[in-house]
């Protein structure tokens, strides 16, 4: 497998350069140069797969050619040692549960999946790798959790200030070793942007090894892929028609949709997906006009969507080159105001006796409102609702449950280290922590 560049198709570069660059030269991301459709066959039985025997299938048709089978296999079952099961909610709508790995949040897949390709490349290296992430609610718990004491690899997860719950903080600050927290006296789009003017700085890329763990890393993406295909299985399971499955996905980065249509364009037949935005609806407007205009993004209830210039957008219209008209053909819009948001999670809690966190409970309610007539859904519960104890306490009126592990965590120490949101501050944080 070679990947291309959105803003170069002609350069061509390996597993190895994708993954450990992170980010394309001249600022483009990294994209499969072919992505083959898998044959209708293994379809037949995928029904009766487990998600590390579904997972393992794919990553060997798109990796195999540059990590041994056997140890693509070992990377496959590392990744997915815990349950993500495709729960009902009500009748037709099905929720799949990704909050079921160590830092309870999607994330984990995509991360321990990178921490250990990044693990695998890495005595290759001259020296020391260092990761950087930017991260509006899950990322940085995730990558930490994931890179956490590996040799040779040091982490410093970006985050704005007084954005995050306690336990999202928590997952990545209170860790120490080689995980750094910085707390960046701006925004998502801020912490974003310095990440990427890093990967684009010729000086610092010279003195530091960096890659990133966002999803401007195409295998963060990859392993995300795997996770559609699992729930296609267990609808399948259940006896549901394959023709008329669609699933719903809360959009901010747009990394978790960017990987569905990916799976979509291997053969995944998902009938369409409903693209949810909260407030931050920069996608939702390109959808519904054609035209996108990033803005500035704002706070709401579903923070991690929070998102006013969503990196993988060029992923997207790569996947569909340009064309407006494909693309709504395939994804649809929806949007949801903390209001929405609010009245969802208490409506589904009385109804179903369900608990949403707020980015899922945008996804059910757009699942719900657009699903029609003979067709079955699932949407992404993208974390543990106990991640945002304050807000699900304010809008339900009852106080959460936070597990064990969780208590313990935000009751430690955490050590942190504050900078503006302008680059050099980055820039310096980094030479003198990695001389």
């Amino acid at each position: 497998m070679q990947f291309y560049s959105t803003n170069d198709k002609n350069t061509r570069v390996s597993l190895r350069e994708a993954t450990m660059s992170g980010m394309a030269s001249g600022g483009g991301l990294f994209m499969p140069s072919v992505l083959p459709v898998i044959p209708r066959a293994f379809f037949n039985n995928i029904g009766d797969m487990t998600i590390q025997d579904i997972s393992y299938v794919i990553a060997n048709i798109l990796l195999s050619d540059e990590i041994d089978s056997s140890e693509l296999k070992e990377i496959v079952n590392k990744t997915f040692d815990f349950d993500i099961p495709l729960r009902r909610v009500e009748d037709r709508l099905y929720a799949l549960e990704l909050f079921h790995g160590p830092t309870m949040a999607f994330k984990d897949v995509g991360a321990r999946f990178l921490a250990r390709l990044i693990g695998h490349f890495c005595g290759q290296e001259s020296g020391p790798v260092n990761v950087l992430v930017a991260t509006s609610g899950d990322s940085g718990g995730a990558v930490a959790a994931g890179f956490h004491n590996i040799p040779g690899i040091n982490v410093f997860v970006l985050y704005p200030a007084g954005i995050l719950s306690k336990v999202q903080k928590a997952q990545f600050a209170a860790i120490g070793d080689n995980i750094y927290a910085i707390e960046v006296n701006g925004s998502f789009d801020d912490c974003q942007a310095m990440v990427k003017k890093a990967f684009a700085d010729v000086d610092l890329r010279r003195q530091v090894n960096i890659t990133s763990a966002n999803s401007i890393n195409i295998m963060r993406l990859v392993p995300q892929m795997f996770y559609y295909f699992h729930a296609y299985a267990r609808l399948l399971h259940y006896g549901i028609h394959p023709g008329e499955i669609v699933c719903a996905v809360p959009c901010g980065n747009l990394g978790n949709i960017t990987a569905g249509l990916m799976a979509r364009r291997m053969g995944l037949p998902i009938k369409r997906f409903i693209a949810v935005n909260n407030a931050n609806d920069v996608f939702f407007d390109y959808l519904e006009t054609g035209s996108f205009n990033p803005k500035n993004s704002v706070k709401t209830l579903a923070s991690a969507m929070d998102v006013g210039n969503p990196s993988n957008f060029t992923r997207i219209l790569d996947l569909y080159n340009g064309s407006h008209s494909q693309l709504a053909a395939d994804v649809i819009p929806y949007r949801c105001d903390d209001r929405d948001i609010s009245d969802t999670i208490v409506d589904t809690f009385c109804a179903d006796g369900y608990l949403l966190d707020p980015h899922g409970a945008t996804a059910f309610k757009g699942l719900k409102e657009n699903l029609q007539d003979g067709e079955t859904g699932f949407f992404l519960a993208t974390a543990h609702p106990s991640k945002f104890p304050e807000k699900i306490n304010n809008i339900t009126g009852s106080k959460i449950k936070i597990p064990d592990q969780m208590e313990k965590l935000t009751a430690m120490k955490q050590r942190y280290t504050k900078i503006s949101a302008l680059y050099p501050a980055l820039k310096n944080f980094l030479l003198e922590t990695t001389r």
